[in-house]
């Protein structure tokens, strides 16, 4: 085995301008609801349609813990005519939505390492929601960084991140680079269902950046990648139809499985002991103690998920210090989410604490990253 260690030695946050809260999102669903109700009053009447039901403040944050989520185009979403992202779209030549934010992203974590981009060996785009097939995001986001060696999208729904961060580190073991972006632009709004008062408030935009670098050209401080675990289990309870092969119809596009779906109680019932105990299994493999984890940054979906997941890993009842939470002001950020906790809580740990990245969602996937402070 390869004794070059690799570490993260700086993270990005890229953070849309607009916010939206639950009171304007639920004014906005409810008005909809309003409106469809009344079109179909007839039929409803008739029992042929099932009225649909609010939405409220309340049974948002009791179903989720979400409190407001930053977007990247709030009127068109607050309409209730189109309840969907909307901007002009770009020529070619061009840098696409996407890239700019993940550049925006990388440059931050460029900026903190003191790395020049010329330094950088290759671009791993990793994220749930790609803007288009091809070329690839991660190629675009090296051309404007202006960065040589390779590039590639790779998606694992929201372990994308986690995911990469285990691919750049392999390279960097086995001396293919030394210097690794894996970069998360996630426009989570664009699937997601804004009509569907289950999961209307889920999900927000957002772009990480994570630089993975061999340890003997890593500034100080960074983080030693101690170990990384990846999983993942076929299931339906989380899905999106959309693609290729039926985007053209029109009259399959906005119908439901076209868009975010999934089965909430299955999958927090099916999620929740597989990642803790892929946590907990791991630490030992290590030789950590997992109740010693002085924090886990946790993939921000729900907060009675991380809650419980937190518990079972350090025996108790985690606080705000050991289990931070960015779910409250973000939302559910897909494959960005653990990275922008672990870049907004990392900087008050001591040298030698330890703590772990891990990341759960679609497919289902699961990562787990174990990282070590050195000053």
């Amino acid at each position: 085995m390869s004794d070059i260690v690799p570490v993260i030695s700086a993270t990005g946050l890229f953070t849309p301008s607009e916010s939206v809260s639950n009171a304007e999102l639920v004014e906005s669903f409810n008005t909809y609801v309003e409106r469809f109700n009344a079109a179909n009053a007839a039929e409803i009447a008739a029992g042929n349609v099932e009225a649909l039901q609010p939405s409220s403040v309340e049974f948002i944050e009791k179903a989720s813990g979400i409190k407001s989520r930053f977007v990247m185009a709030k009127a068109p979403l607050l309409d209730p005519g189109i309840m969907a992202p909307r901007w002009p779209e770009r020529a070619d030549e061009e840098l696409s939505v996407l890239a700019e934010m993940g550049v925006k992203a990388a440059r931050q974590a460029l900026d903190s390492a003191g790395r020049d981009p010329r330094d950088v060996d290759a671009v791993l785009c990793a994220a749930s929601n790609m803007q288009r097939a091809y070329p690839a995001m991660a190629i675009e986001i090296q051309a404007a960084l202006g960065i040589h060696g390779f590039g590639f999208d790779m998606n694992v729904a929201c372990s994308s991140a986690t995911f990469g961060i285990q691919t750049a580190a392999d390279y960097i073991r086995a001396g293919h680079a030394r210097s690794v972006l894996v970069v998360s632009p996630e426009i989570c709004t664009g699937h997601n269902n804004m009509r569907n008062r289950d999961s209307h408030f889920i999900f927000g935009d957002v772009a990480t950046a994570v630089l993975v670098e061999a340890k003997n050209i890593a500034p100080r401080p960074h983080w030693e990648i101690v170990g990384t675990r990846l999983k993942t289990v076929f299931s339906n309870n989380i899905r999106n139809n959309f693609g290729f092969l039926n985007c053209a119809t029109p009259e399959t596009i906005g119908t439901p499985d076209k868009l975010f779906v999934q089965e909430g109680r299955k999958v927090f019932k099916e999620v929740v002991p597989m990642v803790a105990a892929m946590i907990v299994e791991e630490a030992e493999r290590l030789g950590i103690d997992p109740a010693g984890l002085r924090r886990l940054w946790l993939h921000q979906a729900n907060a009675g998920m991380n809650r419980l997941i937190a518990q079972r890993v350090l025996g108790h009842e985690a606080n705000e210090d050991e289990s931070p939470t960015v779910l409250d002001t973000y939302g559910n950020t897909s494959s960005a989410g653990s990275i922008i906790a672990f870049n907004l809580h990392n900087a008050d740990l001591a040298p030698g604490d330890s703590g772990v990245i891990c990341s759960f969602g679609a497919g289902y996937s699961a990562g787990v990253v174990f990282v070590r402070k050195v000053a």
